[in-house]
């Protein structure tokens, strides 16, 4: 039982932390960038409130499966590991891939 609370407020952290890069990017003035240590000049970008949205869901849609994997080691271990091994491994790459796909609906 204490393996699955340390599991789950683990969980709950990423997500959260996810969240807030999330409500972050939506909210910025200047468009949010990806890569550490980059920026996104703001004349690269037509619409940089819907580009910071875009930016934002993605982030709060990444952190879902992050809180759902917490409550779901509660009913299954295995399917709360497997779900967040598939968020993190598979899920990274598709995250970046819907990254460039928002910065190329928003490109100049």
């Amino acid at each position: 039982m204490t393996e699955a609370i340390v599991n789950l407020i683990i969980n709950f952290l990423l997500g959260l932390i996810f969240t807030s890069i999330g409500i972050y990017a939506a909210r910025r003035k200047d468009p949010m960038w990806f890569w550490s240590g980059s920026t996104v000049s703001p004349q690269e970008i037509r619409d940089i409130p819907a580009y910071n949205r875009a930016n934002g869901l993605m982030w709060c849609l990444y952190a879902i499966p992050f809180y759902l994997a917490g409550i779901l080691y509660f009913c299954s271990p295995q399917l709360g590991i497997a779900l967040i091994l598939l968020v993190v491994f598979p899920g990274i790459p598709v995250l970046i891939w819907n990254y460039y796909r928002i910065r190329k609906t928003y490109h100049r």
